[in-house]
């Protein structure tokens, strides 16, 4: 099994070691990566889609084309991604004027985007490609013991009907709580599960109500589940949820803190693959928790 690896801005720019845990995880689970060379941003929402239709289904496309010269599908870490590509590629199909304007934009470049490809999440691939068999088998230290709190983040759930995977309740998610569970973990669920991180445009315009709502989301994670770890699907929810327990720590506004992992990340740690360099960066400390993690080894 190949795809090709869709990086997108983010991980790259700002968290790289959700790359290298990636570039780690999938080869050892039997899937190979393409580096997909020539690939550029998604085109994230707040920028082409606000504004320009086929401009965006035409950047997208060409990403998407990449993959469909190659007959692979891609592969990402990044739910704006996730959305972005899958969303342009519903809008593409089910409006033929939208693909021939597209297609007449990309043959200036010498490509075509014929609707074959799309873009999958790691969780997905973990999910169902890789299985949780196969996962709780690959691993050399557990979860056990601890509590994860999952972050699926809006755009792995919605909107669902343009995914090429989809939960079956999105308004209540299973996948990445099965995931952490077949890692060992106790992943409950909690009143705030599906609620938005306040990331994205909503923090460069307003950030009152950015951090205002994901206070919200951790002290509902602290009184109700009181979670060891989150574990997230996205890089913009890792990016807030790690950062922005700091700035409410320092303003008075909680007095707790709980360490972030991008699952990719947890799944590397728990692989045995160095945690220094699949999961290196961060504001909020994670060395405790990797510290139990890595007491936990599998017999």
């Amino acid at each position: 099994m190949k795809y090709g690896l869709f990086l997108g801005c983010n991980i790259p720019f700002n968290r790289p070691d959700v790359e290298v845990s990636m570039r780690e995880i999938f080869p050892a689970l039997g899937i190979e990566l393409d580096d997909l060379r020539g690939q550029s941003c998604c085109p994230t929402w707040g920028t082409l889609p606000s504004i320009d239709v086929v401009g965006w289904c035409a950047v997208a496309a060409r990403n998407l084309a990449l993959g469909e010269e190659r007959g692979i599908d891609l592969m990402t870490a990044c739910n704006s991604c996730y959305g972005s590509l899958n969303e342009a590629r519903h809008k593409m199909l089910t409006n033929p004027e939208i693909m021939e304007k597209v297609n007449e934009i990309l043959a200036k470049i010498g490509k075509k985007y014929e609707g074959r490809a799309k873009c999958r999440h790691v969780a997905w691939v973990l999910y169902k490609d890789v299985g949780l068999e196969k996962l709780r088998e690959s691993i050399k230290f557990s979860l056990e013991g601890l509590t994860v709190a999952v972050q699926p983040g809006c755009h792995f759930l919605w909107p669902s009907k343009v995914y090429p995977d989809k939960e079956e309740d999105p308004f209540n998610p299973k996948v990445l709580r099965e995931i952490c569970e077949a890692l060992g973990a106790d992943a409950p669920y909690y009143s705030r599960l599906i609620d938005c991180c306040g990331m994205g445009a909503l923090r460069s315009t307003d950030p009152e109500k950015s951090f205002k709502l994901v206070k919200d989301k951790l002290e509902c994670i602290k009184e109700e589940i009181d979670a060891d770890l989150i574990v997230t699907t996205c890089s913009s929810c890792l990016i807030q949820l790690d950062d922005a327990q700091e700035q409410l720590r320092k303003k008075g506004e909680i007095n707790f803190s709980i360490p972030v992992f991008h699952l990719v990340q947890i799944v590397a740690i728990c692989m045995g693959f160095d945690p220094s360099r699949v999961a290196g960066i961060c504001v909020t400390p994670r060395d405790e928790v990797i510290k139990k993690i890595l007491e936990n080894e599998v017999r």
